[in-house]
Protein backbone atom coordinates (compact mmCIF):
# COMPACT_ATOMS: atom_id res chain seq x y z
CA UNK A 1 0.00 0.00 0.00
CA UNK A 2 1.12 3.50 -0.41
CA UNK A 3 2.94 4.71 2.85
CA UNK A 4 3.08 8.84 3.36
CA UNK A 5 5.97 10.25 5.48
CA UNK A 6 5.09 13.93 6.29
CA UNK A 7 7.46 16.19 7.85
CA UNK A 8 6.30 18.15 11.32
CA UNK A 9 6.66 21.59 10.85
CA UNK A 10 6.60 24.62 13.85
CA UNK A 11 3.10 26.12 13.38
CA UNK A 12 3.05 29.89 15.31
CA UNK A 13 -0.71 30.45 15.27
CA UNK A 14 -1.90 30.48 18.89
CA UNK A 15 1.22 31.74 19.89
CA UNK A 16 1.10 34.52 21.98
CA UNK A 17 4.81 35.34 23.14
CA UNK A 18 8.09 33.90 20.93
CA UNK A 19 9.55 30.56 22.22
CA UNK A 20 13.20 29.43 21.59
CA UNK A 21 12.26 27.43 19.12
CA UNK A 22 10.53 29.82 17.30
CA UNK A 23 13.47 32.73 17.73
CA UNK A 24 16.32 30.47 16.26
CA UNK A 25 14.57 29.80 12.98
CA UNK A 26 16.27 31.99 10.66
CA UNK A 27 14.54 33.11 7.40
CA UNK A 28 16.18 30.87 5.37
CA UNK A 29 14.53 28.00 8.00
CA UNK A 30 11.19 29.38 7.52
CA UNK A 31 11.03 29.59 3.46
CA UNK A 32 12.43 25.47 4.46
CA UNK A 33 9.55 24.94 6.40
CA UNK A 34 6.67 26.65 4.17
CA UNK A 35 8.48 24.51 0.88
CA UNK A 36 8.09 21.25 3.23
CA UNK A 37 4.70 22.24 4.50
CA UNK A 38 3.76 22.65 0.73
CA UNK A 39 4.99 19.17 -0.24
CA UNK A 40 3.22 17.51 2.69
CA UNK A 41 0.22 19.05 1.30
CA UNK A 42 0.86 18.12 -2.19
CA UNK A 43 1.57 14.45 -0.68
CA UNK A 44 -1.52 14.25 1.49
CA UNK A 45 -3.63 15.11 -1.89
CA UNK A 46 -1.92 12.83 -3.82
CA UNK A 47 -2.86 9.92 -1.51
CA UNK A 48 -6.93 11.55 -1.23
CA UNK A 49 -6.63 11.11 -4.97
CA UNK A 50 -5.43 7.54 -5.44
CA UNK A 51 -5.49 5.79 -2.30
CA UNK A 52 -8.83 4.86 -2.97
CA UNK A 53 -7.43 2.81 -5.83
CA UNK A 54 -5.18 1.06 -4.31
CA UNK A 55 -5.52 -2.58 -2.79
CA UNK A 56 -3.99 -4.94 -0.38
CA UNK A 57 -3.33 -8.45 -2.24
CA UNK A 58 -3.30 -11.11 0.31
CA UNK A 59 -2.07 -14.36 -1.96
CA UNK A 60 -2.39 -17.89 -0.86
CA UNK A 61 -2.25 -21.03 -1.85
CA UNK A 62 1.63 -20.78 -3.56
CA UNK A 63 3.23 -23.96 -4.53
CA UNK A 64 5.64 -23.92 -1.61
CA UNK A 65 2.45 -23.96 0.63
CA UNK A 66 3.27 -20.61 2.02
CA UNK A 67 1.21 -16.83 1.78
CA UNK A 68 2.18 -13.53 0.21
CA UNK A 69 1.19 -10.10 0.33
CA UNK A 70 1.37 -7.39 -1.91
CA UNK A 71 -0.54 -4.22 -3.45
CA UNK A 72 -2.74 -3.48 -6.58
CA UNK A 73 -4.60 -0.53 -8.18
CA UNK A 74 -7.72 -0.69 -10.07
CA UNK A 75 -7.62 1.02 -13.15
CA UNK A 76 -10.90 0.48 -14.72
CA UNK A 77 -14.72 1.43 -13.77
CA UNK A 78 -15.49 -2.66 -14.14
CA UNK A 79 -12.46 -3.62 -11.52
CA UNK A 80 -9.73 -4.69 -12.90
CA UNK A 81 -6.19 -4.58 -11.32
CA UNK A 82 -2.92 -4.14 -12.12
CA UNK A 83 -0.24 -6.12 -9.80
CA UNK A 84 3.12 -7.30 -10.43
CA UNK A 85 3.21 -10.92 -12.08
CA UNK A 86 5.57 -12.35 -9.03
CA UNK A 87 2.75 -11.30 -6.37
CA UNK A 88 0.33 -13.56 -7.66
CA UNK A 89 2.18 -15.81 -9.76
CA UNK A 90 1.17 -19.20 -8.93
CA UNK A 91 -1.57 -17.98 -6.83
CA UNK A 92 -4.56 -20.52 -5.83
CA UNK A 93 -6.56 -18.00 -4.12
CA UNK A 94 -6.15 -13.83 -4.46
CA UNK A 95 -7.83 -11.32 -1.59
CA UNK A 96 -8.35 -7.74 -2.51
CA UNK A 97 -8.91 -5.58 0.09
CA UNK A 98 -10.20 -2.24 -0.73
CA UNK A 99 -9.28 0.87 1.51
CA UNK A 100 -13.22 1.05 3.21
CA UNK A 101 -12.62 -2.55 4.11
CA UNK A 102 -14.48 -4.47 1.61
CA UNK A 103 -12.59 -7.91 0.66
CA UNK A 104 -13.47 -9.64 -2.06
CA UNK A 105 -12.20 -12.67 -4.09
CA UNK A 106 -9.90 -12.01 -6.69
CA UNK A 107 -9.23 -13.63 -10.19
CA UNK A 108 -6.13 -13.61 -12.33
CA UNK A 109 -7.00 -12.85 -15.82
CA UNK A 110 -4.01 -12.55 -17.62
CA UNK A 111 -0.23 -12.40 -16.81
CA UNK A 112 3.49 -11.63 -18.13
CA UNK A 113 6.62 -12.57 -16.73
CA UNK A 114 8.13 -10.87 -19.42
CA UNK A 115 7.42 -7.68 -18.40
CA UNK A 116 6.72 -8.76 -13.97
CA UNK A 117 2.75 -7.72 -14.80
CA UNK A 118 -0.53 -9.41 -13.54
CA UNK A 119 -4.53 -8.32 -13.96
CA UNK A 120 -6.57 -9.30 -12.00
CA UNK A 121 -10.41 -8.51 -11.21
CA UNK A 122 -11.60 -7.84 -7.96
CA UNK A 123 -15.20 -8.36 -8.48
CA UNK A 124 -17.04 -11.48 -7.18
CA UNK A 125 17.30 1.79 -17.48
CA UNK A 126 16.45 -1.56 -18.19
CA UNK A 127 15.23 -4.08 -15.67
CA UNK A 128 15.65 -8.02 -16.13
CA UNK A 129 12.48 -10.01 -15.06
CA UNK A 130 12.72 -13.93 -13.71
CA UNK A 131 11.96 -15.04 -17.09
CA UNK A 132 15.53 -13.42 -18.51
CA UNK A 133 13.98 -10.69 -20.94
CA UNK A 134 14.75 -7.09 -20.17
CA UNK A 135 11.65 -4.95 -19.29
CA UNK A 136 12.98 -1.43 -21.30
CA UNK A 137 11.86 2.45 -20.13
CA UNK A 138 11.31 1.22 -16.67
CA UNK A 139 11.69 4.65 -13.90
CA UNK A 140 13.93 4.34 -11.47
CA UNK A 141 13.05 6.40 -8.08
CA UNK A 142 14.36 6.92 -4.68
CA UNK A 143 10.96 6.74 -3.15
CA UNK A 144 10.44 4.52 -0.13
CA UNK A 145 9.29 1.04 -0.46
CA UNK A 146 8.66 -1.76 1.97
CA UNK A 147 7.71 -5.88 1.61
CA UNK A 148 4.09 -5.57 0.13
CA UNK A 149 4.48 -2.53 -2.20
CA UNK A 150 5.18 -4.58 -5.58
CA UNK A 151 1.95 -3.64 -7.77
CA UNK A 152 1.05 -0.55 -6.33
CA UNK A 153 1.52 2.45 -8.17
CA UNK A 154 4.05 4.89 -8.10
CA UNK A 155 2.15 8.31 -8.39
CA UNK A 156 3.51 12.04 -9.06
CA UNK A 157 2.04 14.64 -6.90
CA UNK A 158 -0.42 15.73 -8.51
CA UNK A 159 -1.75 12.26 -8.52
CA UNK A 160 -1.28 10.98 -11.57
CA UNK A 161 -0.18 7.15 -11.95
CA UNK A 162 3.15 7.14 -13.99
CA UNK A 163 4.55 3.59 -12.97
CA UNK A 164 3.45 0.15 -11.15
CA UNK A 165 6.14 -0.70 -8.21
CA UNK A 166 8.05 -3.81 -9.05
CA UNK A 167 11.76 -4.24 -7.52
CA UNK A 168 13.61 -2.37 -4.74
CA UNK A 169 17.69 -2.90 -4.78
CA UNK A 170 17.90 -2.76 -0.86
CA UNK A 171 21.70 -3.10 -0.94
CA UNK A 172 21.75 0.21 -3.14
CA UNK A 173 20.63 2.75 -1.26
CA UNK A 174 17.13 1.96 -1.55
CA UNK A 175 16.58 2.40 -5.30
CA UNK A 176 13.57 0.81 -6.70
CA UNK A 177 12.05 0.22 -10.07
CA UNK A 178 9.06 0.81 -11.33
CA UNK A 179 7.49 -0.22 -14.85
CA UNK A 180 6.55 2.97 -16.82
CA UNK A 181 2.80 3.52 -17.46
CA UNK A 182 3.12 3.49 -21.51
CA UNK A 183 4.39 -0.45 -21.00
CA UNK A 184 1.57 -0.97 -18.50
CA UNK A 185 -1.20 0.56 -20.66
CA UNK A 186 0.41 -2.43 -23.70
CA UNK A 187 0.72 -5.23 -21.73
CA UNK A 188 -2.64 -4.62 -19.38
CA UNK A 189 -4.68 -4.22 -22.98
CA UNK A 190 -3.24 -7.24 -24.30
CA UNK A 191 -3.82 -9.05 -21.13
CA UNK A 192 -7.35 -8.13 -20.82
CA UNK A 193 -7.90 -9.40 -24.81
CA UNK A 194 -6.14 -12.18 -24.64
CA UNK A 195 -4.97 -13.29 -21.50
CA UNK A 196 -1.23 -12.59 -22.36
CA UNK A 197 1.07 -11.16 -24.56
CA UNK A 198 1.86 -12.51 -27.43
CA UNK A 199 5.52 -12.77 -28.44
CA UNK A 200 7.70 -14.58 -31.52
CA UNK A 201 9.95 -17.50 -31.26
CA UNK A 202 12.55 -18.74 -33.25
CA UNK A 203 13.65 -21.56 -31.37
CA UNK A 204 17.61 -20.91 -30.41
CA UNK A 205 19.46 -20.39 -27.29
CA UNK A 206 22.30 -18.17 -27.87
CA UNK A 207 24.74 -16.00 -26.00
CA UNK A 208 26.48 -13.08 -26.98
CA UNK A 209 29.62 -12.68 -28.53
CA UNK A 210 32.53 -10.34 -29.82
CA UNK A 211 33.20 -10.49 -33.48
CA UNK A 212 36.66 -10.19 -35.18
CA UNK A 213 38.02 -7.24 -36.47
CA UNK A 214 38.78 -8.52 -39.92
CA UNK A 215 35.48 -9.76 -40.76
CA UNK A 216 33.40 -6.94 -38.82
CA UNK A 217 35.60 -4.94 -41.76
CA UNK A 218 35.45 -7.43 -44.61
CA UNK A 219 31.60 -7.81 -44.20
CA UNK A 220 30.84 -3.77 -43.32
CA UNK A 221 28.91 -4.80 -40.36
CA UNK A 222 27.84 -2.16 -38.16
CA UNK A 223 28.35 -3.74 -34.73
CA UNK A 224 31.34 -5.57 -33.28
CA UNK A 225 29.37 -8.82 -31.13
CA UNK A 226 26.61 -10.57 -32.64
CA UNK A 227 24.12 -13.44 -30.90
CA UNK A 228 26.13 -17.13 -31.32
CA UNK A 229 23.33 -20.20 -31.36
CA UNK A 230 24.65 -22.22 -28.65
CA UNK A 231 21.70 -24.62 -29.42
CA UNK A 232 18.58 -24.69 -31.61
CA UNK A 233 15.30 -26.75 -31.13
CA UNK A 234 14.67 -29.49 -33.29
CA UNK A 235 10.59 -28.26 -33.86
CA UNK A 236 12.12 -24.62 -34.24
CA UNK A 237 11.70 -21.77 -36.89
CA UNK A 238 14.90 -21.62 -37.09
CA UNK A 239 15.66 -24.87 -37.77
CA UNK A 240 13.63 -24.65 -40.40
CA UNK A 241 15.03 -22.27 -42.27
CA UNK A 242 18.48 -23.67 -41.86
CA UNK A 243 20.00 -22.16 -39.04
CA UNK A 244 22.62 -24.29 -37.61
CA UNK A 245 24.47 -24.50 -33.96
CA UNK A 246 27.24 -22.07 -34.01
CA UNK A 247 25.82 -19.32 -36.40
CA UNK A 248 26.13 -15.71 -35.27
CA UNK A 249 23.00 -13.90 -35.80
CA UNK A 250 24.13 -10.45 -36.64
CA UNK A 251 21.20 -8.64 -38.14
CA UNK A 252 17.39 -8.99 -37.63
CA UNK A 253 15.01 -7.60 -40.77
CA UNK A 254 18.06 -5.36 -41.57
CA UNK A 255 18.34 -3.95 -38.19
CA UNK A 256 21.78 -4.68 -36.73
CA UNK A 257 21.68 -6.63 -33.51
CA UNK A 258 25.09 -6.82 -31.28
CA UNK A 259 23.62 -9.19 -27.73
CA UNK A 260 20.60 -11.43 -27.06
CA UNK A 261 19.01 -8.49 -25.75
CA UNK A 262 18.52 -6.86 -28.79
CA UNK A 263 17.47 -9.83 -30.37
CA UNK A 264 14.23 -10.26 -27.91
CA UNK A 265 13.15 -6.90 -28.36
CA UNK A 266 12.93 -7.42 -32.20
CA UNK A 267 10.45 -10.62 -31.08
CA UNK A 268 7.41 -8.78 -31.20
CA UNK A 269 3.79 -10.31 -32.07
CA UNK A 270 4.00 -8.44 -35.18
CA UNK A 271 5.95 -10.75 -36.53
CA UNK A 272 4.75 -14.02 -35.38
CA UNK A 273 3.85 -16.23 -38.70
CA UNK A 274 5.93 -13.36 -41.11
CA UNK A 275 9.03 -14.06 -42.86
CA UNK A 276 11.73 -12.34 -41.39
CA UNK A 277 15.26 -11.96 -42.60
CA UNK A 278 17.80 -12.21 -40.86
CA UNK A 279 21.77 -12.03 -41.57
CA UNK A 280 24.25 -15.01 -39.96
CA UNK A 281 27.88 -15.66 -39.83
CA UNK A 282 28.73 -19.30 -40.79
CA UNK A 283 32.66 -19.61 -40.14
CA UNK A 284 33.51 -16.91 -42.93
CA UNK A 285 30.80 -16.87 -44.80
CA UNK A 286 27.96 -14.30 -44.53
CA UNK A 287 24.32 -16.14 -45.00
CA UNK A 288 20.91 -14.35 -45.11
CA UNK A 289 18.54 -16.74 -43.92
CA UNK A 290 14.51 -16.49 -43.81
CA UNK A 291 12.96 -17.32 -40.48
CA UNK A 292 9.14 -16.96 -40.27
CA UNK A 293 9.16 -16.64 -36.21
CA UNK A 294 6.17 -18.71 -34.21
CA UNK A 295 4.13 -17.29 -30.96
CA UNK A 296 5.78 -18.15 -27.97
CA UNK A 297 4.46 -20.64 -25.92
CA UNK A 298 2.14 -19.59 -22.67
CA UNK A 299 4.56 -19.62 -19.80
CA UNK A 300 3.09 -22.26 -16.92
CA UNK A 301 1.94 -20.08 -14.12
CA UNK A 302 1.12 -22.41 -11.27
Amino acid sequence: MLDTYLTPVYDPIGDTEPNSAAASISPGSAEDLLLLDAYSRAVIGAVDRVGPAVLHLQISGVKDGSGAAGSGVVFTPDAYVLTNSHVVNGARKIQATFPDGRTLTANQVGDDPDTDLGVVSALGRSLRTRSGRLIDSVIQTDAALNPGNSGGPLVTASGEVVGINTAIIGMAQGICFSISAATVEFVASRLIRDGRVRRCYIGVAGQSVPLPRRTVRFHELARETGVRVQSIASDGAARAAGMLSGDIIVAVDGIAIGDVDELHRLMTEERVGKPVPMTVLRLTHKLELTVTPRESPPRATG
